[in-house]
């Protein structure tokens, strides 16, 4: 890996100020994604706070935990519409952390804001351990239709049976992920530390590269690093073929 994207765990400024400060230093960061509170009517000036600090310049996108809320309708609650198309129109990406009962709000969403880059985390949370992937891909398909989603191939192990996980059970969400988006949509993600509880870093990463084995190289090398860099506006660099790894929480 040459380069990655990292992501907050916590809804706190105070996490993103760190991380674009430890970004800073760090060649290896090449961006960092962030939070604000979308509710706010500030979002816009909250945004700008964060990048008139240390490190402010590689904030490259902000994100929410929509899982987390009770609501499965908050993404399309007005104040937090207008919130993410403030993000929009600082021309940041929005990552998407949710689960199958968000993901009709968040094809609506991101159908109403056609000009924003959106970004799916984690495949959008598939049951891998319950062994019944079709409620998860009905709901995925209509949001994969949109070409201004695209999608991470992270977060997988732990959605599957932590200690019985095999490569063999990530199979047919990643294969139906590249049916649905193609290469030039998704982005290869690692989503450590979380993902110590189900495997090391390395199992991730090994697992996710034997599933893309049999794509063409120029494919693979867009979820590697190409898809990452233009979704997240990285730079202007004219080789993409270098491996990136997004998705890692701080």
């Amino acid at each position: 890996m040459t380069g990655s994207v990292v992501v907050a765990m916590l809804h706190s400024t105070d996490e993103t100020r760190a991380l674009l400060a430890m970004a800073r230093s760090l060649a290896f960061v090449q961006g960092v994604i962030g939070w604000v509170d979308l509710a706010s009517p500030r979002v816009a000036q909250d945004i700008e706070l964060l990048r008139s600090g240390p490190g402010g310049q590689k904030l490259v996108g902000l994100t929410h935990h929509v899982g987390e809320e009770p609501d499965p309708g908050w993404l399309l609650r007005d104040d937090v519409r207008r919130g993410i198309a403030a993000v929009g129109d600082a021309d940041l990406a929005f990552d998407l952390q949710l689960r199958i009962r968000e993901l009709p709000a968040a094809r609506e969403l991101c159908a109403g804001l056609p000009s924003m880059r959106f970004v799916l985390d984690h495949l959008g949370s598939p049951p891998i351990a319950s062994g019944d992937l079709t409620a998860w891909g009905r709901a995925l398909l209509p949001l994969a239709e949109l070409p201004n989603v695209s999608a991470k191939i992270s977060g997988l192990v732990t959605e599957a049976d932590w200690h019985t996980w095999s490569i063999d059970d990530l199979r047919h969400p990643v294969e139906l992920a590249i049916d649905a988006f193609g290469a030039h949509r998704l982005m290869l993600g690692s989503d450590w530390p979380v993902c110590l509880l189900a495997g090391t870093y390395t199992d991730v990463m090994d697992s996710a590269r034997y599933l893309l084995a049999e794509l063409p190289v120029h494919l693979q090398d867009e979820i590697r690093g190409g898809t990452a860099v233009r979704v997240y506006r990285l730079g202007r660099r004219g080789d993409y073929s270098e491996p990136m790894a997004t998705n890692e929480p701080g």
